[in-house]
C-alpha cells in the first residue's frame, strides 16, 4: 500500500524557481507538482494534506559540515548523533554531513567503522561522512579510492592543530593526488598551524589567557596565505578544491583570484562568520569562551566580504561546522589558557532561519538562500537530486516553513544538548513549521513526531558542481 501526501497551497522556492504549487508525496519521495488550482492538482487525492497556504515549501537543508561527538582537546562534542540530528530536524535541516576521523596510526577503516558505530540506528535524519585523514601514507591512500566506491567521496585535511590532524604540505600534495585520480574531493582547513602555535605559545608567556587572544593569535593573514598555499598545492596535484569555514577577507580574495582564472575551487562559510564577531570573544567574565572556534571569529568588517562572496558565488555554500561543547565544565578547561578551551561552536538549529533573517536584510535573495543551504552543498558533495530540491523522483525531504513568524533564539528553547545559545537574545523573523523527511513527519505544526533511527546512511556520488 502506497502512502501519499498533499502538501496544498505554498509557495515552493527552489534555488531554480518559485511557485505556487502542490506538491504530491508518494512512498517517501516527490510524486508531482502542479500549479495550485490547476485541473491536476485538484485531481490529486492523498490519505493526508498538509496546508501551506501563506507558508514556503522548502527543500530540507543540507548541512555539510557537522560534528556529533567528535573527541577534542580530552572531552567530546555534547551532541550525540540522536541529539544532534533531531535539533537539525527542528531548525529545518534534513541531512548532515559529519566528519569520520582517521587516528593517527590506524586505517581509514578503523575511523569510518567507529562512526558508522555511533551513527547507525540513532538519526532522526538522513547522513553521510567525509573522511579526515590525519595521517596520509601508502596504505590510507591506497584506502581512499576503497572509500569512494564506498560512498564516502570527499577527504578533510588540516594545515592546522599540528599533534593532533595536522598534514604537512607534502601529505596534503599526496592525498589531492590521490583525489585527482579517484575523484575524490580535497576539504582543507587552512590556517597555518606551525605559525600559529607559534603566535600562540608567545601570548600565553606575555600572560595574554582570556579568550579573545585566541582571536588574535590565529591571524587573517595565516588563513589568507593558508588559502592561498592550499590553492597552488591543488593546481600541481590538478584536483579540486574545497576551502572549509572560510572567515576572513583576505582568504576571500584567494578564493575569488583562483575562480577568476576559472579553477575548480570552492569555498563555505558558516553563521558564526556572518554574524558575530571578535565582539563576542571580548565578553567579559570568560563568556567569550563560548565564541571560540578555529577559523576564529573576525573583526566585523569582514561580513561585508563573505556577503559580497556568497552573492558573487566566491563562496557556494553555508554550514555550521556544528561542535557544541557546554560552557560548564567544557569550555571552562580553558580558563587561565585560551588554548585549552575546546574549539567549537553550535549552530546545527539555527543555520536556516538565521539565513532566512539574512533575506530579509537584503543580503542574499530567497533563490540564494536555498542554493547556498540545500541545493548547492547537495551537488556539492554528491547528493543532487536525491537531496537539496523539490522535483518528481527526489526524496521528499520537504520543509513548510512560515516567513512571518517571530522568534528569539535562546538555549532555553532550542534543542541543541549545549547549555548556551551562540545567538543568545537575538530575535529573528521566519520559522519552521513543519519538517518532512522522505515523505515521514519529524516535526508536525511545531510538535517533534520524528525517531531515532528513521535516518538511513546515505552513499554519495562524486562532486556534481564541478
Amino acid at each position: 500500500m502506497s502512502f501519499r501526501t498533499l502538501i496544498r497551497g505554498g509557495l515552493v522556492v527552489t534555488a531554480a524557481d518559485e511557485l505556487h504549487a502542490d506538491v504530491l508525496v508518494e512512498d517517501g519521495r516527490v510524486a508531482a507538482l502542479a500549479a495550485h488550482g490547476s485541473a491536476a492538482a485538484a485531481s490529486w487525492t492523498a490519505d493526508r494534506t498538509l496546508d501551506a497556504t501563506g507558508k514556503y515549501v522548502i527543500p530540507g537543508g543540507v548541512d555539510a559540515h557537522t560534528h556529533m561527538e567528535l573527541p577534542f582537546g580530552g572531552t567530546a562534542a555534547s551532541d550525540t548523533f540522536e541529539t544532534g540530528t533531531r535539533a537539525a530536524a527542528w531548525g529545518g535541516t534534513t541531512t548532515i554531513v559529519d566528519f569520520a576521523v582517521q587516528s593517527v596510526g590506524h586505517s581509514l577503516r578503523e575511523g569510518l567503522d567507529a562512526w558508522y558505530a555511533k551513527a547507525d540506528g540513532r538519526c532522526a535524519i538522513d547522513y553521510a561522512f567525509h573522511m579526515i585523514l590525519s595521517d596520509v601514507n601508502e596504505s590510507t591512500l591506497k584506502e581512499m579510492d576503497l572509500l569512494v566506491e564506498e560512498g564516502i567521496t570527499s577527504f578533510k585535511l588540516f594545515m592546522a592543530y599540528p599533534g593532533v590532524f595536522y598534514s604537512d604540505d607534502g601529505r596534503v600534495l599526496r592525498a589531492m593526488q590521490r583525489g585527482a585520480a579517484n575523484g575524490g574531493l580535497t576539504m582543507l582547513h587552512a590556517e597555518n598551524g606551525i605559525a600559529i602555535d607559534v603566535l600562540v605559545e608567545q601570548a600565553l608567556a606575555r600572560g595574554e589567557t582570556d579568550p579573545r587572544h585566541h582571536g588574535e593569535v590565529r591571524k587573517v593573514l595565516l588563513e589568507a596565505e593558508a588559502t592561498h598555499r592550499a590553492i597552488q598545492l591543488a593546481r600541481v596535484a590538478g584536483s579540486p578544491l574545497y576551502v572549509v569555514h572560510v572567515s576572513a577577507e583576505e582568504a576571500v580574495a584567494e578564493l575569488a583570484a583562483a575562480r577568476d582564472k576559472g579553477l575548480p575551487v570552492f569555498g563555505e562559510t558558516c553563521p558564526q562568520y556572518l554574524f558575530l564577531s571578535t565582539d563576542n570573544l571580548a565578553e567579559p567574565d570568560f563568556q567569550g569562551a563560548k565564541y571560540v572556534c578555529s577559523t576564529p571569529l573576525r573583526p566585523r568588517e569582514h561580513q561585508a566580504a563573505l556577503w559580497r562572496g556568497l552573492r558573487t558565488n566566491d563562496l557556494q555554500v553555508v554550514s555550521t561546522d556544528h561542535c557544541p561543547f557546554c560552557f560548564r565544565g567544557q569550555k571552562e578547561l580553558g580558563r587561565g589558557d585560551f588554548s585549552k578551551i575546546p574549539n567549537g561552536l553550535p549552530g546545527v538549529e539555527n543555520r536556516m532561519d538565521l539565513l532566512h533573517q539574512a533575506v530579509l536584510d537584503g543580503h542574499i535573495s530567497r533563490r540564494r538562500w536555498i542554493e547556498i543551504a540545500c541545493a548547492t552543498p547537495a551537488r556539492m558533495f554528491g547528493l543532487y537530486p536525491q537531496k537539496g530540491t523539490i522535483a518528481p523522483g527526489s526524496d521528499a525531504d520537504i520543509v513548510l516553513y512560515d516567513p512571518q513568524a517571530e522568534q528569539v533564539i535562546s538555549a532555553e528553547t532550542h534543542h541543541m544538548n549545549v547549555d548556551y545559545s551562540a545567538y543568545e537574545g537575538r530575535r529573528i523573523t521566519g520559522r519552521v513549521d513543519t519538517v518532512l523527511s522522505r515523505g515521514e513527519l519529524v516535526v508536525d505544526r511545531r510538535q517533534y513526531t520524528g525517531r531515532a533511527g528513521h535516518g538511513a546512511f546515505i552513499p554519495r556520488s562524486t562532486c556534481q558542481y564541478l
